[in-house]
């Protein structure tokens, strides 16, 4: 207990330079804490883009492409499923309720989505969160009414009750355009987070108006063109779809509704689950994780470094000092424990200081990053790999200082007290 007694005070007398210290150690451990957390809730929140929906069914591929295009809106599908295998499917007495999936146009860089009632009302990402309108509607019976997701709405400036033109295909810039058919905004949803906030929704009808005067790829031409009021009257049941997905009515009969789509013989289909697809994705994308990891801990190690750093450097200056303590009886053990007991003191100060830093980093940022990013970082105790991060810096602090203490050990007295012309 005097060890620490004499430690704070040797420490108070050079405070300046003792809490530059624990404030480097502090800010190191706040980011190495911080990148920990976010990449926690990070791959949680990759994990729950998609969250309640039990299979997702595609045309035959792989599992990680299947993922991308019908959830993240990456690439493109192998090829398109028939309208009747989707009906097959959802009436099947297994599932509770399916969403239809057709992509394939764009509007100035942004998938458009063409899609059904049902996913206004099933789809759940994050935490089973449902999605919610923050103006308007969910699109009607019209098919020329269009949803938009919240950075959609807010990077083109669009407002309830415009009108935009679709782009056919998903170039940026596309130079075949349905100017005939244009759609008129009804809704914007709430900012999640996920690829929905970049996504335009449409009615399955609307994309089959869309299309329905093309032929072989491009689209009629004279009076073979159909506009906007003579497509509403028309039959728009659509033909084929990029994907759908299926919510079960039990989780027990997932993978035995799974082996039945993957084996259905009526066209070649792929059932997969929405999880374990995003932990595959994720898995690829580790590298990138765990370098920035690697990058906090030597950020960490810099700090500790600096402690010693300082320690050392002050040791020619309290030679005095310790001589005196050896004078009046402290034995040289005494004077390598006061040392590791000042680095382990500046080492658990700066520790609490990054933790208490990393709960208001976490308070001030918690609402934009979840709003913008679908990020929700919680004002949670440290896990229990957070504690033990936490244990592994007081213990590379402690073996820090037995390095000074090293040096103090076999310094002697008379060389603490002789005088250096």
């Amino acid at each position: 207990m005097y060890l620490l007694r004499l430690a704070l005070a040797s420490l108070n007398n050079r405070r300046f330079t003792a809490l530059l210290t624990v404030f480097a150690i502090a800010l190191s451990v706040c980011l190495l804490l911080a990148v920990e957390r976010v990449r926690t809730e990070a791959r949680a929140s990759f994990a729950s883009t998609i969250s309640g929906t039990d299979l997702i069914v595609g045309a035959r591929s792989g599992s990680v492409n299947l993922l991308l295009y019908s959830v993240f809106r990456i690439g493109n599908a192998t090829n398109n499923i028939r309208w009747e295998s989707f009906e097959h499917f959802a009436e099947h007495p297994r599932v509770s309720w399916a969403i239809p999936i057709s992509l394939g146009d764009s509007h100035r860089g942004y998938r458009v989505m063409g899609t059904s009632s049902a996913y206004f009302e099933h789809y759940r990402y994050g935490r089973k969160q449902p999605l919610q309108l923050a103006q308007g509607r969910p699109f009607a019976d019209d098919p020329f009414e269009v949803v938009l997701g919240a950075e959609v709405a807010e990077a083109l400036k669009y407002k309830l009750d415009d009108q935009l033109v679709l782009a056919h295909g998903v170039a940026t810039v596309s130079l075949v355009k349905h100017d005939d058919k244009p759609f008129h905004v009804v809704g914007i949803l709430k900012r999640t987070g996920t690829p929905v906030d970049r996504t335009l929704h449409i009615n399955l009808a609307g994309m089959e108006a869309l299309h329905i005067d093309w032929q072989n790829g491009m689209p009629a031409r004279g009076a073979a063109r159909i506009d906007a009021e003579e497509a509403r009257q028309m039959d728009l049941q659509p033909k084929q779809i990029t994907a759908f997905m299926l919510g079960l009515n039990s989780k027990i009969a997932t993978f035995t509704l799974q082996r039945e789509i993957n084996q259905f013989r009526g066209e070649p289909l792929l059932a997969i689950l929405p999880g374990v697809a995003l932990q595959e994705l994720w898995s690829l994308m580790g590298t990138a994780e765990q370098a920035l990891f690697v990058v906090s801990l030597f950020v960490v190690l810099t700090g500790l470094i600096g402690m010693l750093t300082a320690i050392l450097t002050s040791l020619n200056e309290r030679r005095r000092e310790m001589a005196i303590l050896r004078s009046v009886g402290a034995r040289p053990w005494h004077i390598a424990g006061l040392l590791v007991v000042e680095a382990l003191s500046l080492a658990l100060a700066g520790a609490l200081l990054g933790l208490l830093l990393l709960y208001i980093a976490i308070a001030v940022a918690q609402g934009p990053l979840q709003s913008h990013y679908g990020l929700y970082l919680p004002l949670a105790l440290p896990s229990a790999y957070e504690w033990s991060l936490l244990a592994g810096i007081l213990l590379a602090g402690l073996l820090m200082g037995c390095v000074p203490a090293w040096r103090a050990y076999r310094q002697s007295l008379a060389d603490g007290l002789s005088i250096r012309l």
